[in-house]
Protein backbone atom coordinates (compact mmCIF):
# COMPACT_ATOMS: atom_id res chain seq x y z
CA UNK A 1 0.00 0.00 0.00
CA UNK A 2 1.62 3.52 -1.21
CA UNK A 3 0.70 4.84 2.52
CA UNK A 4 1.44 1.88 4.37
CA UNK A 5 -1.15 2.09 6.42
CA UNK A 6 -3.43 -1.32 7.02
CA UNK A 7 -5.73 -2.29 5.13
CA UNK A 8 -8.97 -2.16 7.23
CA UNK A 9 -8.19 0.58 9.75
CA UNK A 10 -11.01 1.47 11.00
CA UNK A 11 -11.30 5.64 10.94
CA UNK A 12 -14.22 8.50 11.97
CA UNK A 13 -15.38 10.06 8.87
CA UNK A 14 -16.83 13.71 9.34
CA UNK A 15 -18.63 15.12 6.06
CA UNK A 16 -17.99 19.28 5.74
CA UNK A 17 -19.71 21.70 4.25
CA UNK A 18 -18.54 24.69 2.21
CA UNK A 19 -17.03 26.00 5.61
CA UNK A 20 -15.50 23.53 7.05
CA UNK A 21 -18.41 22.81 9.93
CA UNK A 22 -18.70 19.30 10.04
CA UNK A 23 -22.09 17.83 9.30
CA UNK A 24 -22.14 14.15 10.82
CA UNK A 25 -20.34 11.55 11.41
CA UNK A 26 -20.06 8.21 9.48
CA UNK A 27 -18.06 5.00 9.00
CA UNK A 28 -15.38 4.31 7.07
CA UNK A 29 -12.32 1.82 6.67
CA UNK A 30 -9.09 1.98 4.16
CA UNK A 31 -9.40 -1.01 1.51
CA UNK A 32 -6.74 0.19 -1.01
CA UNK A 33 -3.75 2.37 -1.13
CA UNK A 34 -4.19 4.80 -4.56
CA UNK A 35 -1.00 3.48 -6.13
CA UNK A 36 -3.13 0.64 -6.92
CA UNK A 37 -6.05 2.70 -8.22
CA UNK A 38 -5.40 5.73 -9.90
CA UNK A 39 -3.89 5.97 -13.26
CA UNK A 40 -0.91 7.93 -14.22
CA UNK A 41 -3.07 10.75 -15.81
CA UNK A 42 -5.14 11.22 -13.07
CA UNK A 43 -4.37 14.77 -11.23
CA UNK A 44 -3.69 14.01 -8.29
CA UNK A 45 -0.35 15.13 -7.17
CA UNK A 46 1.35 13.40 -4.56
CA UNK A 47 -2.02 11.58 -3.81
CA UNK A 48 -0.36 7.86 -4.89
CA UNK A 49 2.58 8.49 -2.71
CA UNK A 50 0.35 9.63 0.22
CA UNK A 51 -2.91 8.82 -0.26
CA UNK A 52 -5.28 6.04 0.23
CA UNK A 53 -9.16 4.50 -0.63
CA UNK A 54 -11.67 4.66 2.13
CA UNK A 55 -14.70 2.49 2.18
CA UNK A 56 -17.82 3.91 3.69
CA UNK A 57 -19.49 1.47 5.52
CA UNK A 58 -23.46 0.64 5.45
CA UNK A 59 -23.63 5.17 5.50
CA UNK A 60 -24.66 7.29 2.40
CA UNK A 61 -21.83 10.05 2.13
CA UNK A 62 -23.38 13.29 1.88
CA UNK A 63 -21.23 15.59 0.01
CA UNK A 64 -22.17 19.60 -0.68
CA UNK A 65 -21.39 20.87 -3.55
CA UNK A 66 -19.95 24.59 -3.82
CA UNK A 67 -21.46 25.92 -6.88
CA UNK A 68 -24.70 25.45 -6.40
CA UNK A 69 -25.22 24.93 -2.38
CA UNK A 70 -26.67 21.04 -3.30
CA UNK A 71 -25.37 17.87 -2.73
CA UNK A 72 -25.08 14.12 -3.86
CA UNK A 73 -25.16 11.03 -2.35
CA UNK A 74 -22.43 8.20 -2.79
CA UNK A 75 -22.12 4.50 -1.03
CA UNK A 76 -19.23 3.14 -1.89
CA UNK A 77 -15.35 3.96 -2.03
CA UNK A 78 -13.80 7.38 -2.14
CA UNK A 79 -10.63 8.44 -3.03
CA UNK A 80 -8.99 10.73 -1.04
CA UNK A 81 -5.30 12.59 -0.60
CA UNK A 82 -3.14 13.33 2.21
CA UNK A 83 -2.88 17.33 2.85
CA UNK A 84 -1.88 18.84 5.78
CA UNK A 85 -1.06 16.27 7.36
CA UNK A 86 0.02 18.15 10.60
CA UNK A 87 -3.24 19.82 10.84
CA UNK A 88 -4.85 17.81 13.48
CA UNK A 89 -4.65 14.95 10.97
CA UNK A 90 -7.41 16.11 8.19
CA UNK A 91 -7.48 14.83 4.81
CA UNK A 92 -9.51 15.92 2.16
CA UNK A 93 -11.13 14.08 -0.66
CA UNK A 94 -10.46 14.45 -4.07
CA UNK A 95 -11.99 12.25 -6.37
CA UNK A 96 -15.68 9.93 -5.79
CA UNK A 97 -14.11 6.30 -7.42
CA UNK A 98 -17.65 4.62 -7.55
CA UNK A 99 -18.73 5.92 -10.53
CA UNK A 100 -15.43 7.49 -11.95
CA UNK A 101 -17.22 11.36 -10.82
CA UNK A 102 -14.46 13.13 -10.90
CA UNK A 103 -14.54 16.15 -8.09
CA UNK A 104 -13.15 20.04 -9.20
CA UNK A 105 -10.60 21.96 -7.66
CA UNK A 106 -13.24 23.68 -6.10
CA UNK A 107 -14.78 20.76 -4.79
CA UNK A 108 -11.43 19.81 -2.52
CA UNK A 109 -12.88 20.06 0.96
CA UNK A 110 -15.54 17.09 0.17
CA UNK A 111 -14.73 15.14 3.01
CA UNK A 112 -12.45 14.79 6.02
CA UNK A 113 -10.70 11.67 8.04
CA UNK A 114 -10.81 12.74 11.45
CA UNK A 115 -8.33 10.22 13.11
CA UNK A 116 -8.54 6.59 13.58
CA UNK A 117 -10.75 5.59 16.60
CA UNK A 118 -8.73 5.75 19.63
CA UNK A 119 -11.02 8.23 21.73
CA UNK A 120 -11.57 11.72 20.85
CA UNK A 121 -9.28 14.01 18.28
CA UNK A 122 -6.60 11.01 17.96
CA UNK A 123 -4.31 12.48 15.94
CA UNK A 124 -4.57 10.97 12.52
CA UNK A 125 -1.07 12.85 11.23
CA UNK A 126 0.95 11.36 14.34
CA UNK A 127 -0.60 7.95 13.04
CA UNK A 128 0.13 8.07 9.35
CA UNK A 129 3.74 9.15 10.09
CA UNK A 130 4.42 6.55 12.99
CA UNK A 131 3.41 4.15 10.09
CA UNK A 132 4.83 5.72 6.78
CA UNK A 133 7.85 6.29 8.46
CA UNK A 134 9.98 9.31 7.93
CA UNK A 135 8.41 10.92 4.60
CA UNK A 136 5.83 12.68 7.07
CA UNK A 137 7.86 13.11 9.70
CA UNK A 138 8.15 16.96 9.16
CA UNK A 139 4.61 17.61 8.83
CA UNK A 140 4.36 17.12 12.49
CA UNK A 141 4.20 19.57 14.88
CA UNK A 142 6.83 19.71 17.72
CA UNK A 143 4.95 18.34 20.29
CA UNK A 144 3.72 15.74 18.02
CA UNK A 145 7.59 14.91 16.94
CA UNK A 146 8.60 14.94 20.89
CA UNK A 147 5.52 12.20 22.14
CA UNK A 148 7.36 9.94 19.47
CA UNK A 149 10.78 10.60 20.08
CA UNK A 150 9.98 9.92 23.78
CA UNK A 151 8.34 6.29 23.27
CA UNK A 152 11.13 5.59 20.97
CA UNK A 153 8.81 5.21 17.81
CA UNK A 154 10.49 7.49 16.02
CA UNK A 155 14.42 8.95 16.41
CA UNK A 156 15.79 12.19 16.59
CA UNK A 157 17.75 11.36 13.39
CA UNK A 158 14.90 10.35 11.48
CA UNK A 159 13.13 13.69 12.20
CA UNK A 160 16.45 15.35 11.35
CA UNK A 161 16.63 13.83 7.98
CA UNK A 162 12.96 14.17 7.51
CA UNK A 163 13.38 18.26 7.98
CA UNK A 164 16.59 18.23 6.01
CA UNK A 165 15.21 16.28 2.75
CA UNK A 166 12.49 19.01 2.97
CA UNK A 167 14.86 21.66 3.21
CA UNK A 168 16.57 20.33 0.34
CA UNK A 169 13.30 20.30 -1.94
CA UNK A 170 11.62 23.75 -0.48
CA UNK A 171 14.46 26.04 0.09
CA UNK A 172 15.51 26.81 -2.85
CA UNK A 173 12.34 28.44 -3.54
CA UNK A 174 11.16 30.30 -0.18
CA UNK A 175 14.66 31.04 0.31
CA UNK A 176 14.38 30.65 4.28
CA UNK A 177 18.06 29.63 5.16
CA UNK A 178 20.91 31.15 4.56
CA UNK A 179 23.49 28.31 6.05
CA UNK A 180 21.72 24.57 6.52
CA UNK A 181 24.56 22.68 9.35
CA UNK A 182 23.10 19.19 7.99
CA UNK A 183 26.34 17.68 9.40
CA UNK A 184 26.14 19.18 12.62
CA UNK A 185 22.30 18.59 13.23
CA UNK A 186 23.01 15.01 12.17
CA UNK A 187 25.84 14.65 14.96
CA UNK A 188 23.51 16.32 17.26
CA UNK A 189 20.49 14.08 16.71
CA UNK A 190 22.90 10.84 16.93
CA UNK A 191 24.02 12.30 20.50
CA UNK A 192 20.35 12.49 21.06
CA UNK A 193 19.08 9.14 20.36
CA UNK A 194 21.85 7.55 22.17
CA UNK A 195 21.06 9.56 25.46
CA UNK A 196 17.67 8.54 25.28
CA UNK A 197 18.10 4.87 24.50
CA UNK A 198 20.02 4.96 27.36
CA UNK A 199 16.58 6.75 29.46
CA UNK A 200 18.03 10.12 29.47
CA UNK A 201 15.68 12.02 28.19
CA UNK A 202 16.42 15.42 28.86
CA UNK A 203 12.51 16.88 28.04
CA UNK A 204 9.96 17.62 25.09
CA UNK A 205 12.73 19.89 22.82
CA UNK A 206 15.61 16.68 23.01
CA UNK A 207 16.32 15.63 19.78
CA UNK A 208 14.11 17.93 17.96
CA UNK A 209 15.55 19.82 14.94
CA UNK A 210 14.92 23.63 15.42
CA UNK A 211 16.26 26.48 13.26
CA UNK A 212 17.64 29.94 14.47
CA UNK A 213 17.42 33.71 13.25
CA UNK A 214 20.38 34.61 11.49
CA UNK A 215 20.80 37.14 14.00
CA UNK A 216 21.65 34.62 16.97
CA UNK A 217 25.18 34.09 17.46
CA UNK A 218 26.11 30.45 17.38
CA UNK A 219 29.73 29.64 18.32
CA UNK A 220 31.84 28.42 15.42
CA UNK A 221 28.70 28.89 13.03
CA UNK A 222 28.45 31.92 10.89
CA UNK A 223 26.35 34.53 12.19
CA UNK A 224 25.58 37.20 8.94
CA UNK A 225 22.74 39.05 9.87
CA UNK A 226 21.49 38.67 5.78
CA UNK A 227 24.05 41.33 5.38
CA UNK A 228 27.60 41.49 2.98
CA UNK A 229 29.34 42.74 6.31
CA UNK A 230 28.76 39.95 8.28
CA UNK A 231 29.00 37.27 5.42
CA UNK A 232 31.96 36.07 7.12
CA UNK A 233 31.11 37.06 10.78
CA UNK A 234 31.76 33.02 12.96
CA UNK A 235 31.46 33.77 16.44
CA UNK A 236 33.23 32.45 19.19
CA UNK A 237 30.59 31.64 22.00
CA UNK A 238 26.88 31.15 21.48
CA UNK A 239 24.14 33.30 22.42
CA UNK A 240 22.63 32.85 25.90
CA UNK A 241 19.11 31.24 24.12
CA UNK A 242 21.22 28.83 22.35
CA UNK A 243 23.32 27.75 25.14
CA UNK A 244 19.48 27.37 26.81
CA UNK A 245 18.75 25.19 23.91
CA UNK A 246 21.18 23.34 23.51
CA UNK A 247 20.48 22.27 27.48
CA UNK A 248 17.31 21.43 26.83
CA UNK A 249 18.44 18.79 23.87
CA UNK A 250 17.54 20.96 20.59
CA UNK A 251 19.17 19.86 17.17
CA UNK A 252 20.24 23.02 14.95
CA UNK A 253 19.80 22.84 11.68
CA UNK A 254 20.97 25.89 10.73
CA UNK A 255 20.46 29.67 10.02
CA UNK A 256 17.26 31.44 8.95
CA UNK A 257 17.23 34.70 6.51
CA UNK A 258 15.91 37.86 7.65
CA UNK A 259 15.19 41.82 6.46
CA UNK A 260 19.39 42.73 6.44
CA UNK A 261 20.15 43.72 10.55
CA UNK A 262 16.47 42.99 11.09
CA UNK A 263 15.85 46.94 9.56
CA UNK A 264 12.90 46.35 8.21
CA UNK A 265 9.58 44.47 7.72
CA UNK A 266 9.35 43.06 3.67
CA UNK A 267 12.21 40.75 4.11
CA UNK A 268 13.00 41.61 0.50
CA UNK A 269 16.07 43.91 1.24
CA UNK A 270 18.78 40.59 2.03
CA UNK A 271 22.53 40.03 1.07
CA UNK A 272 20.90 36.52 0.43
CA UNK A 273 17.60 37.61 -1.71
CA UNK A 274 14.33 37.34 -0.68
CA UNK A 275 12.26 35.53 1.52
CA UNK A 276 9.10 34.09 -0.21
CA UNK A 277 6.10 33.20 1.63
CA UNK A 278 5.10 29.16 1.17
CA UNK A 279 1.51 29.86 1.09
CA UNK A 280 1.82 31.69 -2.26
CA UNK A 281 5.81 32.32 -3.03
CA UNK A 282 4.60 35.82 -5.22
CA UNK A 283 4.00 37.13 -1.54
CA UNK A 284 6.07 38.49 1.18
CA UNK A 285 5.99 36.52 4.12
CA UNK A 286 6.95 39.91 6.54
CA UNK A 287 10.08 40.31 8.62
CA UNK A 288 11.99 40.59 9.83
CA UNK A 289 12.14 37.36 11.15
CA UNK A 290 10.64 36.20 7.45
CA UNK A 291 12.86 32.64 7.31
CA UNK A 292 11.99 31.61 10.58
CA UNK A 293 8.12 31.89 9.67
CA UNK A 294 9.02 30.22 6.41
CA UNK A 295 10.84 27.36 7.86
CA UNK A 296 7.79 26.71 10.49
CA UNK A 297 5.00 26.82 8.45
CA UNK A 298 7.01 24.78 5.45
CA UNK A 299 8.15 22.13 7.52
CA UNK A 300 11.22 23.01 7.48
CA UNK A 301 11.75 22.73 10.99
CA UNK A 302 9.72 22.32 14.17
CA UNK A 303 10.27 25.33 15.59
CA UNK A 304 11.90 28.33 15.23
CA UNK A 305 13.89 31.22 17.08
CA UNK A 306 13.05 35.27 15.93
CA UNK A 307 13.58 38.52 17.18
CA UNK A 308 11.33 41.30 17.54
CA UNK A 309 11.46 45.51 17.57
CA UNK A 310 8.39 46.38 16.18
CA UNK A 311 6.51 42.98 15.19
CA UNK A 312 9.39 41.23 13.80
CA UNK A 313 7.96 37.59 14.98
CA UNK A 314 4.25 38.25 14.65
CA UNK A 315 3.62 39.48 11.52
CA UNK A 316 5.58 37.29 9.16
CA UNK A 317 3.82 34.40 12.11
CA UNK A 318 0.83 35.93 10.71
CA UNK A 319 1.62 36.19 6.95
CA UNK A 320 2.56 32.49 6.84
CA UNK A 321 -0.23 31.08 9.38
CA UNK A 322 1.39 29.97 12.39
CA UNK A 323 2.08 31.13 16.08
CA UNK A 324 4.35 33.60 16.88
CA UNK A 325 4.93 34.98 20.66
CA UNK A 326 6.93 38.08 21.70
CA UNK A 327 7.40 37.47 25.38
CA UNK A 328 7.69 40.33 28.33
CA UNK A 329 10.20 42.52 27.82
CA UNK A 330 13.84 41.04 29.45
CA UNK A 331 12.04 37.96 29.94
CA UNK A 332 14.67 36.35 27.05
CA UNK A 333 17.80 37.00 27.18
CA UNK A 334 18.85 38.58 24.04
CA UNK A 335 22.74 38.79 24.88
CA UNK A 336 24.46 37.40 21.47
CA UNK A 337 22.01 39.03 19.81
CA UNK A 338 23.08 41.19 16.57
CA UNK A 339 20.94 44.10 18.03
CA UNK A 340 18.67 46.74 16.22
CA UNK A 341 17.50 48.50 19.01
CA UNK A 342 18.23 47.54 22.33
CA UNK A 343 15.41 48.94 23.79
CA UNK A 344 12.47 47.58 22.04
CA UNK A 345 14.74 44.14 20.81
CA UNK A 346 12.80 40.65 21.88
CA UNK A 347 13.60 37.07 21.49
CA UNK A 348 10.90 34.88 21.13
CA UNK A 349 9.50 31.53 20.11
CA UNK A 350 7.99 30.57 16.64
CA UNK A 351 6.22 27.03 15.97
CA UNK A 352 3.24 25.37 13.92
CA UNK A 353 0.89 25.96 17.48
CA UNK A 354 0.44 27.54 20.72
CA UNK A 355 1.52 24.32 22.81
CA UNK A 356 4.83 24.15 20.25
CA UNK A 357 5.55 27.95 20.91
CA UNK A 358 4.66 27.32 24.92
CA UNK A 359 7.74 24.35 24.96
CA UNK A 360 10.26 26.38 23.28
CA UNK A 361 9.44 29.39 25.53
CA UNK A 362 10.05 27.26 28.53
CA UNK A 363 13.41 26.14 27.32
CA UNK A 364 14.25 29.92 26.25
CA UNK A 365 13.14 31.62 29.67
CA UNK A 366 15.87 31.87 32.37
CA UNK A 367 15.87 29.54 35.45
CA UNK A 368 13.14 29.82 38.17
CA UNK A 369 10.69 31.10 35.49
CA UNK A 370 6.83 30.34 35.14
CA UNK A 371 5.93 26.69 34.18
CA UNK A 372 4.43 28.37 31.39
CA UNK A 373 3.10 24.86 30.12
CA UNK A 374 0.72 24.52 33.10
CA UNK A 375 -1.90 26.62 31.89
CA UNK A 376 -4.56 29.29 33.30
CA UNK A 377 -8.11 29.36 33.75
CA UNK A 378 -9.18 31.23 31.03
CA UNK A 379 -13.17 31.21 31.53
CA UNK A 380 -13.09 34.46 33.74
CA UNK A 381 -10.95 36.72 32.16
CA UNK A 382 -11.59 40.04 31.02
CA UNK A 383 -11.00 40.45 27.05
CA UNK A 384 -10.38 44.07 26.23
CA UNK A 385 -10.99 45.01 22.90
CA UNK A 386 -9.12 48.16 21.52
CA UNK A 387 -10.91 49.27 18.32
CA UNK A 388 -9.90 52.75 18.10
CA UNK A 389 -6.63 52.71 15.96
CA UNK A 390 -6.39 48.42 15.89
CA UNK A 391 -9.27 48.24 14.44
CA UNK A 392 -9.26 51.01 12.01
CA UNK A 393 -9.22 50.52 7.99
CA UNK A 394 -8.94 47.35 8.14
CA UNK A 395 -8.74 44.85 4.87
CA UNK A 396 -12.52 43.33 4.59
CA UNK A 397 -11.25 40.08 4.92
CA UNK A 398 -8.96 41.10 7.98
CA UNK A 399 -12.09 42.47 9.22
CA UNK A 400 -14.44 39.62 8.71
CA UNK A 401 -12.20 37.21 10.44
CA UNK A 402 -11.51 39.18 13.59
CA UNK A 403 -15.05 39.22 14.25
CA UNK A 404 -16.01 35.60 14.27
CA UNK A 405 -12.57 35.27 16.14
CA UNK A 406 -14.09 37.56 19.35
CA UNK A 407 -17.06 35.69 18.79
CA UNK A 408 -15.11 31.84 19.35
CA UNK A 409 -13.43 34.21 22.29
CA UNK A 410 -16.77 35.40 23.41
CA UNK A 411 -17.93 31.58 23.74
CA UNK A 412 -14.00 31.31 25.98
CA UNK A 413 -14.80 33.94 28.23
CA UNK A 414 -17.75 35.64 28.61
CA UNK A 415 -16.58 39.05 29.29
CA UNK A 416 -15.59 41.70 26.55
CA UNK A 417 -15.23 44.93 27.03
CA UNK A 418 -13.76 48.26 24.85
CA UNK A 419 -10.55 49.29 26.23
CA UNK A 420 -8.27 51.93 24.24
CA UNK A 421 -4.76 52.70 25.62
CA UNK A 422 -4.23 55.42 27.76
CA UNK A 423 -1.25 56.50 25.84
CA UNK A 424 -1.73 58.26 22.16
CA UNK A 425 -0.66 55.80 19.48
CA UNK A 426 1.30 58.29 17.67
CA UNK A 427 3.35 59.11 20.72
CA UNK A 428 3.81 55.30 20.82
CA UNK A 429 5.11 55.25 17.36
CA UNK A 430 7.22 58.30 17.69
CA UNK A 431 9.14 57.15 20.21
CA UNK A 432 9.81 53.48 18.84
CA UNK A 433 11.05 55.25 15.60
CA UNK A 434 13.17 57.91 17.77
CA UNK A 435 14.96 54.91 19.49
CA UNK A 436 15.13 52.70 16.31
CA UNK A 437 16.95 55.46 14.54
CA UNK A 438 19.35 56.18 17.47
CA UNK A 439 20.17 52.76 18.68
CA UNK A 440 20.41 51.45 15.55
CA UNK A 441 22.83 54.00 14.42
CA UNK A 442 24.73 53.30 17.40
CA UNK A 443 25.60 50.51 16.81
CA UNK A 444 26.54 50.65 13.27
CA UNK A 445 28.16 54.22 13.25
CA UNK A 446 31.85 52.61 12.90
CA UNK A 447 30.65 50.16 10.27
CA UNK A 448 29.10 52.52 7.86
CA UNK A 449 31.80 55.11 8.11
CA UNK A 450 34.16 52.50 7.45
CA UNK A 451 32.35 49.89 4.47
CA UNK A 452 29.33 51.31 3.67
CA UNK A 453 29.43 49.49 0.61
CA UNK A 454 28.63 46.30 2.22
CA UNK A 455 25.35 47.11 3.29
CA UNK A 456 22.07 47.22 1.13
CA UNK A 457 21.40 50.37 0.08
CA UNK A 458 17.72 50.44 1.88
CA UNK A 459 19.68 49.53 5.07
CA UNK A 460 22.23 51.94 4.83
CA UNK A 461 19.89 54.80 4.24
CA UNK A 462 17.37 54.22 7.47
CA UNK A 463 20.83 53.78 9.76
CA UNK A 464 22.05 57.04 8.79
CA UNK A 465 18.44 58.65 9.38
CA UNK A 466 19.70 58.03 13.27
CA UNK A 467 22.27 59.93 12.48
CA UNK A 468 20.55 62.91 13.29
CA UNK A 469 19.69 62.03 16.80
CA UNK A 470 21.55 63.18 19.66
CA UNK A 471 22.65 61.64 23.16
CA UNK A 472 20.14 64.38 24.92
CA UNK A 473 17.40 63.68 22.71
CA UNK A 474 18.31 59.63 23.01
CA UNK A 475 18.00 59.93 26.75
CA UNK A 476 14.77 61.56 26.93
CA UNK A 477 13.17 59.07 24.84
CA UNK A 478 14.56 56.44 27.09
CA UNK A 479 12.89 58.24 30.08
CA UNK A 480 9.96 58.60 28.46
CA UNK A 481 9.68 55.10 28.02
CA UNK A 482 9.96 54.23 30.87
CA UNK A 483 7.18 56.46 31.78
CA UNK A 484 4.95 54.90 28.77
CA UNK A 485 5.17 51.56 30.29
CA UNK A 486 4.45 52.37 33.65
CA UNK A 487 1.73 54.02 32.81
CA UNK A 488 -0.12 52.14 29.86
CA UNK A 489 0.01 49.23 31.95
CA UNK A 490 -3.14 51.00 34.06
CA UNK A 491 -5.46 49.43 31.99
CA UNK A 492 -4.88 46.00 33.35
CA UNK A 493 -6.70 47.25 36.23
CA UNK A 494 -10.08 46.92 34.25
CA UNK A 495 -8.93 43.98 31.43
CA UNK A 496 -6.92 41.39 31.60
CA UNK A 497 -5.73 40.57 27.90
CA UNK A 498 -6.10 43.00 24.80
CA UNK A 499 -7.25 41.47 21.07
CA UNK A 500 -6.61 42.85 18.38
CA UNK A 501 -6.04 42.25 14.36
CA UNK A 502 -1.59 41.22 14.52
CA UNK A 503 -1.80 42.96 10.62
CA UNK A 504 -4.35 44.99 9.34
CA UNK A 505 -3.72 43.86 5.84
CA UNK A 506 -2.81 40.98 3.84
CA UNK A 507 0.88 40.84 2.65
CA UNK A 508 2.22 42.86 -0.27
CA UNK A 509 3.61 40.88 -3.24
CA UNK A 510 7.26 40.99 -3.62
CA UNK A 511 7.00 42.65 -6.91
CA UNK A 512 4.90 45.11 -5.55
CA UNK A 513 7.60 46.02 -2.82
CA UNK A 514 10.47 45.99 -4.87
CA UNK A 515 8.80 48.00 -7.69
CA UNK A 516 8.92 51.45 -5.92
CA UNK A 517 11.73 51.84 -3.17
CA UNK A 518 10.55 54.97 -2.51
CA UNK A 519 7.09 53.67 -0.67
CA UNK A 520 8.63 50.67 0.96
CA UNK A 521 8.99 51.78 4.46
CA UNK A 522 5.60 53.58 3.78
CA UNK A 523 3.90 49.43 3.29
CA UNK A 524 6.14 48.19 6.15
CA UNK A 525 5.09 50.27 8.88
CA UNK A 526 1.53 50.02 7.39
CA UNK A 527 1.96 46.14 8.33
CA UNK A 528 3.13 46.90 11.56
CA UNK A 529 1.29 49.15 12.76
CA UNK A 530 -0.88 46.91 15.25
CA UNK A 531 2.47 44.65 16.52
CA UNK A 532 4.27 48.13 17.29
CA UNK A 533 2.80 49.56 20.28
CA UNK A 534 4.01 46.13 22.59
CA UNK A 535 7.02 46.71 21.60
CA UNK A 536 7.34 49.83 23.12
CA UNK A 537 5.09 48.79 26.00
CA UNK A 538 7.07 45.31 26.63
CA UNK A 539 4.31 43.56 26.93
CA UNK A 540 3.95 39.47 26.49
CA UNK A 541 1.81 39.30 23.04
CA UNK A 542 1.23 36.34 20.54
CA UNK A 543 -0.16 35.98 16.97
CA UNK A 544 -1.95 32.59 15.83
CA UNK A 545 -3.95 32.04 12.79
CA UNK A 546 -7.56 33.35 12.74
CA UNK A 547 -8.58 33.14 8.79
CA UNK A 548 -7.73 33.05 5.46
CA UNK A 549 -7.93 35.40 2.49
CA UNK A 550 -9.83 34.40 -0.61
CA UNK A 551 -6.54 33.90 -1.93
CA UNK A 552 -5.78 31.76 0.81
CA UNK A 553 -3.20 34.15 2.67
CA UNK A 554 -3.45 33.70 6.34
CA UNK A 555 -4.56 35.99 8.87
CA UNK A 556 -3.21 36.57 12.18
CA UNK A 557 -5.18 37.47 15.76
CA UNK A 558 -3.00 39.28 18.54
CA UNK A 559 -3.25 38.51 22.21
CA UNK A 560 -1.43 40.94 24.20
CA UNK A 561 -1.19 40.58 28.42
CA UNK A 562 -0.01 42.69 31.35
CA UNK A 563 3.85 42.51 32.08
CA UNK A 564 4.81 39.09 32.88
CA UNK A 565 1.52 37.60 32.38
CA UNK A 566 3.04 35.18 29.20
CA UNK A 567 1.32 32.04 30.90
CA UNK A 568 -2.26 34.20 30.70
CA UNK A 569 -1.23 35.44 26.99
CA UNK A 570 -0.44 31.52 25.72
CA UNK A 571 -3.42 30.42 27.56
CA UNK A 572 -6.37 32.31 26.09
CA UNK A 573 -4.60 31.90 22.79
CA UNK A 574 -4.13 27.72 23.53
CA UNK A 575 -7.95 27.76 24.28
CA UNK A 576 -8.95 29.72 20.64
CA UNK A 577 -6.81 27.38 19.45
CA UNK A 578 -8.63 24.36 20.37
CA UNK A 579 -12.11 25.90 19.88
CA UNK A 580 -11.36 27.65 16.41
CA UNK A 581 -9.94 24.60 15.01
Amino acid sequence: MAADIEEGSQLVVLASDNHNRFTRDIGGKIVAGLADLIRPSDDLPGAAENGFALECSDAVVDIPRRRDGKSFSQRGTVIVGVQNVGDCGFVHAIKNDTRGRECSQADSRLLIIRGLVRGPCHNAAMEHAERSGSSDLASLTLAEASQLVRSKKVSPVELTEACLRRIEQRNPELNAFITVTADIALDEAQAAEAHIQRGMWLGPLHGIPIALKDVVDTADVRTTAASNLFRNRVPLVDAEVVRRLKGAGAVFLGKLNLHEFAYGASSVVSAFGPVRNPCSTEYSAGGSSSGSAVAVAAGLCYGAVGTCTGGSIRQPAAFCGIVGLKPTYGLVSTQGVVPLSTSLDHVGPMARSVRDTTVLLQAMAPEGASDYTAGVETSSLRIGVPRSHFYDALHPEVEAAMESALVVLKSISKTQLTADLENGLDAINNLSNLLTKAEAYGYHREHVAATPELYQPETLRRILSGAEVGPAAHSGALRELQEMRRSASRIFETVDVLVTPTVPVPPFTIADLLGDQGTLRNKEQLTLRNTRPFNVLGWPTISLPCGRTSEGLPIGLQISGAPGEDATVLALAAAYERVAS
